[in-house]
């Protein structure tokens, strides 16, 4: 254990530069005290760490020092060609610069964790886009990319569903999102996302730009997508489902849709009442129209009666 922990020190030290006691600790999940001793015992060694003091000081190595060892474990070693984003890097063209890395990673590997990650790349494959959903080209992505990695503020011609607009955006990441891809940007003083693909053109501007501060992609994105599914699905509906309706819930609803759901008892017939999320007058009778006659929408009122007046639309379509 102290030697994969030392091992880990070397490590974070060689890719972070100055690192204090504390932080070292926190990564390591051991005391200040350990740590010190840790240090010593690198110094001990021949490990050329010192210590900086003042604000901004930490442990640091000695200018020029780079230890050969990769320190990967076999399981870090497999994951490495887990990633399956060849097909994302491809597109932002960096497909050569990422067979290089692997390449490059591969050859400093041991023999047993080369023969392990190879394997891993055979065993698994990542295929982003739904089922029946092509993943999407968008002929703007390397221009969005770009301007993103070198801080340069675009103006796009974007179509959203709504309207057509040109808007100045200055890009502070993109997200791969079930085959499609999305541009993070801030317009204004807020924070936006806009589908790549409904971008109709586009100018990079010599103005750049500094990130908010504090701003996390990551941390953006899932409070963003946590805010989005509760507009969508503000709603609730009480559905009396029969045997294969139950069984169809997971194949027509969303998991959004079904996430808080209740299920009560069977009756004497095996039908079952649920209460679901759903989104919009429009969106809910769409959806729960799927079911055909496995289910029946007891609430709300206003849900009951657009599916009866749909029904009897598609009726007079269809007469006998």
């Amino acid at each position: 254990m102290r030697a994969s922990r030392l091992l880990s020190i070397l490590m974070v030290l060689q890719a972070r530069g100055a690192v204090t006691a504390q932080a070292l600790a926190e990564e390591c999940e051991v005391s200040l005290r350990t740590i010190y001793r840790d240090i010593d015992a690198l110094s001990a060694a021949g490990v050329p760490v010192y210590a900086e003091r003042g604000a901004g000081g930490g442990y640091r190595l000695l200018e020029g020092y780079r230890t050969r060892l990769n320190g990967l474990s076999a399981q870090e070693a497999q994951a490495l060609f887990l990633s399956g984003l060849g097909g994302a890097a491809t597109a932002l063209g960096l497909g050569a610069v990422l067979a290089a890395a692997q390449t490059k990673v591969t050859a400093g590997l041991p023999a047993n964790l080369r023969s392990a990650a190879a394997l891993m790349r055979t065993r698994f494959h990542l295929d982003a886009p739904g089922w029946f959903h092509a993943a999407e080209e968008p002929p703007f992505l390397q221009a969005v990319a770009a301007a993103a990695w070198e801080q340069h503020v675009i103006e796009i011609r974007y179509q959203s569903w709504r309207a057509e607009k040109r808007r100045r955006v200055a890009p502070l990441g993109m997200v791969l999102k079930s085959g499609a891809w999305y541009l993070v940007g801030a317009v204004d003083a807020s924070v936006r996302t806009y589908r790549i693909s409904r971008i109709r053109e586009l100018e990079p501007l010599a103005e750049r730009f500094e990130p908010p501060p504090g701003f996390d992609l990551a941390t953006w994105w899932g409070e963003s997508t946590r805010r989005l599914e509760e507009e969508m699905y503000p709603n609730r509906a009480t559905v009396r489902l029969s045997p294969l309706g139950l069984r169809l819930l997971e194949h027509v609803t969303s998991a959004v849709s079904r996430a808080g759901m209740v299920v009560g008892e069977p009756d004497a017939e095996g039908h079952r009442v649920v209460t679901l999320r759903v989104g919009s007058l429009w969106e809910a009778s769409s959806e729960l129209m799927r079911f055909g006659t496995e289910a029946e929408v007891l609430e709300p009122p206003e849900l009951r009666a657009r599916i009866r007046e749909t029904v009897e639309k598609m009726g007079r379509l269809y007469p006998s």
